[in-house]
């Protein structure tokens, strides 16, 4: 009948996020909003676009009412400028609008994933790669994480070179390389590219099943603390800002099953402020002190594994057999740990990314491994640059910031803001 049909369109409507992006609001950034109905895991969906795209959330508002969700990001690019590019603001409007990435079945199609960890040491990436190399294995992407002596890393072979066969092949040879000579647990698993949705969050996955809470260095300020006459456990978080430092924040909260359902974060002068709102998937707050300690250790986690001081190297060249095993070496030759590794390929050029630091925790790099490196790989292929975020500093929360949101002042949002907390509770009376 003509009336359902009309009926079906308005649910599609009202389930169909409403996107603005704005850039005549704030002088310095560019607005986006995202209004739409709840459903779990949007507000990662949401962190998650903006990440990809190099993004830096300035100040953010998250907050839900009911069925009904709105999120407010201030935004800026890589340059610290506002976003002028369409085909930037089209892919946030054509993403965020459908809660679905368009679709690229080139990117994953005919690819297997082997996930590592293991124990990490010196010259383990180098090994990995050596060895897939030998079996005439072509990478065609790679990630690597390394953090409190674990590695994960993912890495993106073509089906061919992944039948069972060769699968097992390369599981007996480098299971004993990842376990190492510790009891850690280490191995090797073959997925379907396609199920590996963001390999950013699957590291954080791989990480936080191994994690180890054994700290002797500064951690970023975290606390968890429970507001029961509101049901909610409300988490803070101060550190020196960086880039996607709000996607791990969402992502560990999300992986850890707890919905947010207000939220604030701020920026200035190099300093992060974010506040949460959260509660179990169940609707419950957080109810003992063991569960308390264990969010805030798994936040300082996430948010310390992309957090460290080295060298940036950035290597473009032609790919070939064997490239990432030849300049992996040349790092464990000259001293270097790769503490992160991004690798891509674009048909016959190889686009990748090694942040190294000393073999020492706190080492410097020194600048003769950096010319070596250079002389071997080539002067021309290769860009090096300082990745040395700041030092975290551990500052007593004010408890009226804790309640207020860290004045996020949101322009012209600010008074409904305000007034949207404070209906809510969230705030005390202004």
């Amino acid at each position: 009948m003509e009336w359902l049909d009309e009926y079906e369109k308005l649910v599609i409507r009202m389930d169909t996020p409403k996107v603005v992006i704005d850039n005549a609001v704030c002088p310095t950034a560019t607005l986006v909003q995202v209004d739409s109905v709840r459903k779990r895991g949007v507000l990662l969906e949401a962190v998650q676009v903006l990440a990809d795209l190099d993004l830096s959330v300035k100040k953010a508002y998250i907050s839900s009412d009911g069925r009904w969700f709105m999120d407010v990001f201030h935004v800026t690019d890589r340059h610290g400028c506002k976003l002028t590019d369409e085909s930037v603001i089209s892919y946030i409007q054509q993403s965020l609008g459908t809660w679905t990435e368009p679709s690229q079945p080139s990117a994953l199609e005919g690819l297997t994933v082997l996930e590592l960890t293991g124990a990490d040491r010196t010259g383990l990436i180098s090994e990995v790669f050596a060895v897939l190399a030998d079996m005439n294995c072509s990478v065609v992407d790679a990630r690597a994480w390394s953090h409190r002596g674990r590695l994960a890393c993912l890495v993106y072979l073509r089906d061919e070179d992944a039948d069972a066969v060769q699968v097992a092949r390369i599981e007996s040879r480098l299971g004993p390389l990842l376990r190492g000579d510790s009891d850690a647990s280490g191995g090797v698993v073959a997925v379907p590219a396609c199920s590996v949705a963001h390999a950013d969050r699957r590291l954080h996955q791989l990480m936080y099943a191994a994690r180890d809470h054994d700290r002797a260095f500064p951690t970023p300020s975290v606390s968890v603390e429970s507001w029961a006459e509101r049901g909610y456990s409300v988490v803070t978080v101060q550190c020196a800002d960086r880039p996607k430092l709000l996607y791990d924040v969402v992502c560990t909260l999300t992986d850890m099953d707890y919905l947010v359902f207000h939220g604030t974060i701020d920026t200035n002068c190099g300093e992060a402020r974010q506040e949460f709102y959260i509660r179990h998937a169940d609707g419950s707050p957080i109810s003992s002190e063991a569960e308390m300690q264990r969010v805030s250790q798994c936040l300082q986690d996430a948010i310390e594994r992309r957090s460290f001081e080295g060298v940036r190297l950035e290597l473009c060249t032609p790919d070939r057999l064997g490239l990432l095993s030849d300049v992996t070496r040349t790092f464990r030759e000259n001293g270097l740990l790769v503490a992160q590794a991004e690798v891509l390929t674009k048909g016959d050029m190889a686009s990748n990314v090694f942040y190294v630091t000393g073999t020492t925790a706190g080492q410097a790099v020194q600048q003769s491994a950096i010319d070596a490196v250079r002389e071997s790989v080539g002067v021309d292929c290769l860009v090096v640059e300082e990745h040395r975020p700041q030092l975290y500093q551990k500052t007593k929360l004010d408890d009226r910031d804790v309640r207020n949101g860290g004045g996020i002042g949101l322009v012209h949002l600010g008074n409904f803001v305000k007034r949207n907390l404070s209906h809510l509770g969230l705030i005390r009376s202004w």
